[in-house]
């Protein structure tokens, strides 16, 4: 059976259709996302007739269009609205919503003596010798009055050229573009896997925008949640855009739903900013227990997952069911006390944290918690911490997690989050691991690890103190400003045998520390600098930080999981200081998860 058809459509057709909703768009006040360079090669490549990409389109049992009707024979657009939305402003001169959600022009100018395209600017849009708009042609009652007033203007040009070109961009109207027609009876998981794999302009397409397009189809309402998810995104990242939702989308602040993101105009924080893919992803999690954005969208097309056959009857309440995820998901107590619970496991940096599926579930599962009302708070904090360092150091949520996430997710319905987190802990957080897997993980030179950062977060929990400092600790340099320290110097090394990025660059030789002892430290090797730091506990003279006891650099080491041999330490014995110390950084993350 073909799963799709492709035909041509001439782009006078293709608006017109657009303009009937035979070929239904779900969001037209989706921001214009295009810059005016893309609108023009778009135009230039339709005119010397080379290829635009394809459009897809797909019937969707249940869709909503605008004006209330609900979508029967009429094609729903799943993917091309941006050249759609670039045909009908430049083609048809019709307005645009930007990046700002303000209405605006994007008019497209066209030389007929040189057949060049361009963005209007004043300059050209004072020479008579370009047509500062091509939409006026399009429009025109008379093409005949048209040229007509090209050539009053412009007397001295070829008007046999001018002419054929004029003609050749009228002809623009009846440029073919591809369409793919998805067959009807698709289901929907086979529409989401064609639709992930097509490219549109070299961009592969996600489960997460395929959702995306399917939840705009439901109706205002559907439109209305498509935006929530949009303006939540964008203002966790840029707060100042607010008012402009604010003052140019009157249709999703009449909804409501502005009002309960209008908290994000005053945030700041930045260690958990989903994109529109995460946001859906934990809504699946919350509102369906899905993992998959296309079983969302399965949901959403009212398909009962045991009968695997489509009920319309279940279209309004999976609707119901997304929009109480997505309140959940943005409301400012939730989002404030998930990224506090975070933070008290150290993780305080948004590099510090490597997976943000981790991220991700972590903040699906405390929203789930929060439906036990006989669970404490603490308690809640207590196994999602626990259980997003553990998925930090077993990797959980890499390589198939949508799966995990859904066998996850059932098995903690079933057994309780605490009893399932323990049966986990209990069998991958073994002996075994922590003495042996963890410190093997350990051997790398990527400072991104997760283990390596797990470590840190280790020390930023329990205030430690960077490398061979009194008072700084490691939290404060996260923040602020401190620098990955070689503890064996990296130029001592390459100069004794070890030239090689591996392994001078090895985790387990850094630490962090005050740039000022960094610089003091310079290229000595620790029999060298831990000499000085001797003689400076021995005489109080400082030369190299500001510790001046015994005992409390002993404690320095130790906060820093150092061997406390570091003073016997050289290039003839490096190998087996890095052996010991990711010994002593696994023992530290271990109590440290111990103690979470």
């Amino acid at each position: 059976m073909s799963k799709y058809k492709v035909t041509q459509s001439a782009v006078s057709q293709l608006l017109a259709d657009v303009r009937r909703e035979e070929i239904a768009i779900p969001e037209l006040q989706r921001p214009f996302v295009w810059d005016t360079v893309k609108v023009r090669d778009l135009m230039d490549s339709l005119y010397k007739g080379y290829p635009v990409g394809y459009l897809i389109t797909w019937q969707s049992i249940g869709a909503h269009l605008k004006g209330g009707q609900v979508a029967a024979h009429q094609q729903i657009l799943i993917d091309g609205q941006q050249r759609i939305t670039a045909l009908r402003a430049a083609v048809a001169g019709l307005d645009v919503i930007d990046k700002r959600y303000r209405t605006k022009r994007i008019k497209i100018a066209f030389n007929p003596v040189t057949e060049t395209f361009a963005t209007l600017t004043p300059v050209i849009d004072k020479d008579p010798e370009w047509i500062s708009d091509i939409s006026a042609l399009f429009t025109s009652a008379s093409t005949f009055g048209f040229y007509k007033k090209y050539f009053e203007a412009n007397p001295d040009v070829d008007a046999e050229v001018v002419e054929g070109n004029l003609g050749r961009l009228e002809q623009l109207k009846n440029a073919q573009i591809g369409i793919i027609q998805l067959s009807d009876d698709l289901d929907v998981e086979t529409v989401s896997e064609i639709f992930i794999r097509i490219n549109s302009k070299g961009v592969p397409l996600s489960s997460a925008d395929f959702a995306m397009s399917k939840i705009a189809t439901y109706g205002d309402r559907g439109r209305n949640l498509r935006k929530l998810i949009d303006y939540f995104c964008h203002l966790a990242i840029a707060p100042h855009a607010y008012g402009d939702i604010q003052t140019n989308d009157t249709e999703f602040q009449s909804s409501g739903h502005l009002a309960k993101i209008a908290w994000l105009k005053d945030d700041s924080e930045d260690l958990y900013d989903p994109t529109y893919s995460d946001m859906i992803r934990v809504a699946g999690l919350v509102g369906f227990s899905r993992g998959k954005a296309s079983s969302i969208v399965s949901e959403l097309s009212g398909r009962d997952p045991e009968t695997r056959k489509v009920d319309e009857a279940r279209i309004p309440v999976a609707y119901e069911k997304l929009e109480a995820a997505l309140d959940t998901m943005v409301k400012k107590f939730h989002y404030e006390n998930f990224i506090m619970t975070i933070k008290s496991a150290g993780f305080i940096t948004p590099d510090m944290i490597g997976s943000k599926n981790a991220l991700n579930f972590a903040y699906a599962l405390y929203l789930r918690l929060r439906a036990d009302s006989e669970m404490s708070e603490g308690e809640r904090k207590r196994i999602v911490r626990r259980w997003f360092v553990m998925s930090m150091l077993t990797a959980r949520h890499s390589g198939s997690f949508e799966s995990t996430w859904e066998q996850d997710i059932r098995r903690i319905g079933t057994l309780g989050a605490a009893a399932y987190l323990k049966q986990i802990e209990e069998s991958e957080l073994t002996d075994g691991f922590w003495n042996v897997a963890l410190p093997a993980s350990l051997e790398t030179a990527s400072t991104a690890s997760p283990y390596f950062q797990t470590f840190l977060a280790s020390q930023v929990q329990a205030g430690s103190r960077g490398f061979l400092s009194k008072a700084i600790t490691v939290a404060s340099m996260h923040q602020q400003s401190g620098d990955i320290h070689h503890i064996v110097p990296k130029d001592y090394l390459q100069k004794n045998g070890f030239p090689d990025r591996g392994d001078y660059n090895q985790v387990a030789n850094f630490a962090l520390t005050e740039t000022s002892i960094n610089i003091s430290v310079s290229n000595k090797p620790p029999s060298e600098y831990m000499a000085l730091m001797a003689e400076q506990v021995e005489s109080g003279r400082l030369s190299l930080g500001e510790i001046t006891d015994g005992q409390d650099l002993a404690a320095n080491l130790v906060e820093n999981a150092v061997p406390e041999w570091l003073h016997e330490v050289s290039s003839s014995n490096y190998r087996e200081f890095l052996a010991a110390r990711r010994l002593l950084m696994a023992g530290r993350m271990r109590t440290y998860f111990e103690q979470l």
